[in-house]
């Protein structure tokens, strides 16, 4: 039993020794190899050996001896015991034989001996074990003994009959694992064919449904479409229907349009005469009022009012006519009821006129008696006035009280030219047949519109306001309120529309001007620029300037004996109407315009016109104003307000031009002519003494004069 337990105590170490994690191949003799081909290692015993080796040293020689003899029954015995014990435990240890010991065997062997020997030591451990235990010489069993071979040739035998019956085995697993696949294939191949007949069964079933289902949706999107066609013909009668209504109804809108145009228009002719029939009742009316003195003033005022009132009422119609409507018949009504009073007031007028030619013969009696008497209190008044200007001359050191005789010579020859003109078209002004009078309407209009027009609002605007100006004094032709008029149509034409252009210019200046201070710089540019193509125009914007504003010239009017005081008063510049004399302000102010025009037109140019000549009515005239009114004694509230308005507007200019000697006049203005304006002047007129108290000094302090609001730049001409 010791050995016993030694024996698997071996086992066991030579199992944890290197050489047991070798692997064995037992096919390596078919494949021609050697066993040992694949350990490239030195083979070593594990530390276990030397206990194994230790106890075997402890056995008794006799068992040593037993075990080491190489002759006796036993010893093969034992030999084939300890291999059949090995070869059953399964595992085939690996001894180490580096250690020498003397052997009985010799010393050469060939390379297959020594294979074999050490096979035959791998096969038997008891044997290296007996070998390893015998530290001495003892007879071991040779690896070249027929026992070993014929174990050697057992253990091939036994390898090659379980690799027969294992590859047996493995070919019976074949066949029966092929069998089985075979059934399984079988077995599968029918379930698939079952698969697929159910899938092509579902398959023609969904494609029925669908089809099935795609016919009904077919039939129901027919029922539907017929439905809409159904529908869409109604729909369409019903549109049909209505289109014709709607055309039919067009056609009468059309119709009653047309029939309204056709009204309208006979209604605008009829319009236009009933104007025209109007205006020329009032011109009659308002010729009487300037003519015929011997009517009474209150009577001929209010006719005059009331005809305006009556033109102003036709006006009103006509201009809504200009916007592109026609007359409404109320508005007929209106224009006829005007005609039909202007009508009575005509005869009014020539009722109180022959009333008041019956009273005038019986009045003429009862006026030279009082003409004796009032010439002799006129030769008294004139002695005392006499010796009055003889002392008022004395202590105003010579100042003039009129203007210079050259003066008053050129505005007695303005005044003159200017009637000679208003006499030259007596036939145009004051026409018998009706196309003379719608010749005249029409170039009157072609003459005022346009000037009515002037703004500052572009310089491309105030240029074709211009063009259209000159073409209408050139002869050419013009429209003017959708018709082409021209003045070659009348002889007296050209005369006619250059008087009334220049009567239009003043005119804005009195009232425009006066209103807007600023507007007088491009009324004043287009006046300039007419004047200079046209000078006959000039010079009859300056009689009309001299007899509406006499201090533009500078003149004070004198009162002429046996001249009424209302008639005085319009030599003067006065509004006398029936209600009485204009009031101071307003007339201040119609001057103020007036003079803010002649200002500006003294001092522009039109800028696309000729500039090598001098200017038509330059600086100069302004120059000699301003050192005119110097010279002659100040009136109360109007020297003031001329000088101030002026120099305000032309101020700038004339410093600019004259520099040294306007400066000296200014001063002369401050220090001498001042004292006399305030000496004329009463409490309650002080307000246009301080403004230009208060422009003096503020020049003289800065030594120079602002350039006046509104003029106009050079960038406004490229507006």
């Amino acid at each position: 039993m010791p050995s016993e337990n030694i024996r698997w105590e071996t086992l066991q170490a030579l199992k944890n020794s290197p050489k047991a994690n070798i692997t064995y191949d037992p096919y390596w003799s078919e494949r021609g190899e050697d066993i040992l081909a694949g350990c490239k290692e030195a083979l070593s015993l594990s530390s276990h050996s030397g206990l194994i080796l230790d106890r075997l040293s402890s056995v008794p020689q006799q068992k040593s001896c037993f075990l080491g003899s190489s002759s006796g029954d036993s010893s093969p015995g034992l030999s084939e015991e300890i291999l059949t014990s090995a070869s059953s435990s399964g595992s085939v240890p690996d001894i180490n034989v580096k250690h020498t010991t003397p052997s009985a065997d010799p010393p050469l062997r060939t390379e297959s001996e020594q294979a074999l020997s050490d096979e035959a030591k791998d096969e038997d451990p008891v044997a290296d074990v007996s070998e390893v235990s015998s530290p001495t010489s003892l007879p071991a069993i040779s690896l070249l003994s027929p026992k070993a071979m014929d174990m050697e040739r057992h253990i091939l035998k036994f390898e090659k009959d379980r690799r027969a019956k294992a590859k047996m085995a493995l070919t019976q697993r074949q066949e029966m694992h092929e069998k089985q696949m075979e059934a399984v294939v079988s077995s599968e191949s029918e379930q698939l064919k079952r698969f697929e007949e159910l899938t092509e069964l579902k398959q023609r079933q969904e494609y029925q449904s669908m089809r099935d289902m795609m016919n009904r949706e077919t039939k129901e999107s027919i029922g539907r479409q017929e439905k809409l066609k159904e529908e869409q013909r109604h729909r369409m009668k019903i549109i049909n229907l209505r289109l014709r209504e709607a055309e039919q109804q067009r056609m009468r809108e059309a119709e009653l349009e047309r029939q309204r145009q056709v009204e309208g228009q006979e209604r605008l002719r009829n319009l236009n005469t009933i104007q025209e029939e109007i205006l020329q009742l009032n011109q009659l009316l308002d010729l009487s009022t300037q003519t015929k003195t011997d009517l009474p003033t209150a009577s001929l005022s209010s006719l005059s009012t009331r005809g305006n009132q009556l033109c102003s009422q036709v006006s009103e119609v006509v201009r809504k006519t200009a916007e592109g409507e026609f007359p409404s018949v109320e508005d007929m009504t209106v224009a006829e009821r005007a005609l039909h009073e202007m009508r009575a007031l005509i005869r009014l007028m020539q009722e109180e006129v022959t009333k008041a030619q019956e009273k005038k013969k019986k009045e003429q009696e009862q006026e030279e008696e009082r003409r004796k008497q009032v010439e002799l209190q006129a030769q008294q008044e004139a002695q005392k006035a006499a010796a009055q200007s003889a002392k008022e001359k004395a202590r105003r050191k010579g100042l003039q009280n009129s203007a210079e005789d050259s003066t008053l010579k050129w505005y007695r020859e303005l005044q003159e030219v200017a009637a000679q003109c208003a006499q030259s078209f007596e036939q145009l002004n004051s026409p018998k047949d009706a196309q003379t009078k719608k010749l005249k309407l029409e170039l009157q209009k072609a003459a005022s519109i346009p000037v009515s027009q002037i703004s500052s609002n572009s310089g491309s605007q105030l240029r074709e306001i211009f063009d259209k100006i000159d073409r209408l004094l050139s002869g050419r032709a013009v429209v003017s309120g959708g018709r082409s008029v021209s003045t070659s149509q009348h002889p007296q034409g050209l005369d006619f529309v250059c008087y009334k252009l220049a009567e239009k210019f003043v005119k804005q200046g009195e009232e425009e001007v006066a209103s807007h201070h600023e507007a007088a710089f491009p009324i004043a540019v287009v006046a300039s620029g007419v004047w200079e193509l046209h000078p006959r125009v000039g010079e009859f914007i300056l009689a009309h300037l001299h007899k509406k504003c006499p201090y533009a010239v500078p003149h004070y009017p004198p009162m002429k004996d046996g001249t009424p005081v209302e008639e005085y008063q319009r030599v003067l510049g006065y509004r006398v109407e029936d209600s009485g004399v204009e009031g101071q302000d307003s007339f201040l102010k119609r001057m103020s315009g007036m003079i803010r025009l002649y200002a500006a037109v003294i001092q522009l140019r039109w800028p696309y016109g000729s500039k090598q000549g001098s200017a038509p009515h330059g600086l100069n005239h302004g120059w000699r104003w301003l050192a005119q009114m110097l010279n002659m004694e100040p009136l109360a509230d109007i020297t003031a307000t001329l000088l101030f308005d002026f120099l305000e507007v032309c101020g700038h200019a004339l410093m600019k031009q004259y520099q040294g000697q306007f400066w000296k006049l200014i001063l002369l203005l401050k220090e001498e002519y001042f004292q006399r304006i305030e000496a004329v002047t009463s409490t309650g007129q002080m307000g246009s003494v301080i403004r230009l108290k208060q422009f003096l000094e503020t020049s003289l302090q800065s030594r120079q004069i602002s350039p006046p609001k509104g003029q106009l730049s050079s960038t406004f001409w490229r507006s």
